[in-house]
């Protein structure tokens, strides 16, 4: 009979731990201190960011189907994210990410800051990425609120915002 109890409890415990593990909600992390260079030669940091606005990071390569798809899904709702700073960061060189600016005009929108991190992997360490797209949204306290290590669905991340 114990033996039965104690297989029970170990089997929720793996089963609870697995829904937390996939659960898009993250707990309680906040924005890391981060260096990034621009197209321009400059470099850019957490310090540069509002201190009053929600902010979404989306770690892409810009030659990842699934990455394109997402930024063409926001760029079509860019009204929605016009008063959030949104961060474009990549692994990839610099003339990379030059094409890809050039290629979805994000020059266009002010809240829209591309570049390459510093040190590389320094994302995808910080936040365990396995892959691309990943899209975060932290709060105006600079906590996370929400994490999408696949696919992001663009109309809950709006959602998310419209509630901060």
């Amino acid at each position: 009979m114990f033996k039965k109890k104690l297989s029970f409890w170990f089997i929720l415990l793996m089963i609870i731990s697995a829904i937390v593990a996939s659960s898009n909600i993250a707990v309680s992390q906040s924005l890391p201190s981060f260096r990034m260079q621009l197209t321009n030669g400059n470099f850019f940091s957490e310090n540069d960011l509002p201190h009053d606005k929600p902010v979404i990071i989306i770690y892409f390569a810009p030659d990842c189907e699934h990455c394109q798809a997402l930024i063409h899904s926001v760029l079509k709702r860019i009204h929605d994210f016009k008063k959030v700073p949104i961060l474009l960061v990549t692994f990839n060189p610099m003339q990379e990410v030059a094409k890809f600016e050039k290629e979805y005009q994000t020059s266009r929108y002010s809240n829209i800051i591309v570049g390459t991190e510093i040190p590389v992997f320094f994302f995808r360490a910080y936040f365990n990425i396995d892959n691309t797209p990943f899209t975060a949204l932290f709060d105006k306290k600079r906590k996370l609120v929400i994490s999408y290590k696949k696919e992001t669905p663009v109309e809950d991340l709006v959602k998310h915002l419209r509630i901060l």
